[in-house]
């Protein structure tokens, strides 16, 4: 009896895990091509100690979630419009959250996030998200950027919201889930080996941005 509950119990979790990332999903397309002295020219204003990106990561016997640190930013706002930003994520700055600090499983987490399996920190330092237009949907900004993780850069479309204190701006986006394998992470997927069974991590990672410019 024990050992059916247990499997229930994990049948539930992966199911839930799956119904949640599924429904905020964003669809990945090719790369849209910008030129380069757009993307590259804009003023660093962003203040990364204030700015943070959360990620969530999960698998049939739970989850882990941390943040990540920009390196440096850009957020163009023009009327009270947003039209245009360049967010360079620094990989080595990853922080699990979930585990102690001081725990050996922390250091285990974020070594394996780092190593080749997943994000290869050593090879590629930095991580960028490009925005390439803004439509405003009323409620919510609907964000379309290249979004670069390791060597592959893919288009994406998030909803977000961007507001205004005093002389700091904030740029803040729903929750999001992104496929790691559309960007060649494919470390126990169970879309590349079936049979993993349950011994696989979700393809899908949450992740949110909060970046705010400098007073």
């Amino acid at each position: 009896m024990k050992k059916i509950i247990l499997s229930l119990a994990v049948v539930a979790t992966v199911l839930t895990a799956c119904k949640e990332n599924k429904k905020d999903k964003v669809q990945v397309n090719e790369e849209v091509k910008v030129e380069a002295k757009v993307a590259d020219t804009f003023e660093n204003n962003v203040d990364v100690a204030a700015s943070e990106i959360t990620w969530l990561g999960s698998k049939p016997t739970g989850t882990h979630n941390g943040v990540i640190s920009l390196k440096e930013g850009s957020l163009v706002v023009e009327n009270g419009t947003l039209t245009a930003g360049s967010f360079e994520i620094d990989m080595t700055s990853i922080t699990v959250l979930d585990i102690p600090a001081d725990a050996k499983g922390n250091a285990d987490l974020k070594g394996h996030l780092s190593s080749p399996d997943f994000f290869d920190v050593a090879a590629f330092p930095t991580s960028k998200f490009v925005i390439t237009s803004v439509e405003d949907k009323g409620d919510k900004l609907h964000v379309t950027g290249n979004l670069t993780l390791k060597e592959t850069t893919k288009s994406i479309t998030i909803p977000a919201v961007i507001s205004t204190e005093g002389n700091v701006t904030t740029f803040k986006s729903d929750t999001f889930s992104v496929d790691r394998t559309d960007f060649g992470i494919t470390y126990k997927s169970k879309k590349i080996d079936a049979a993993l069974k349950d011994k696989f991590i979700n393809d899908l990672m949450e992740i949110s941005f909060t970046v705010k410019t400098k007073a």
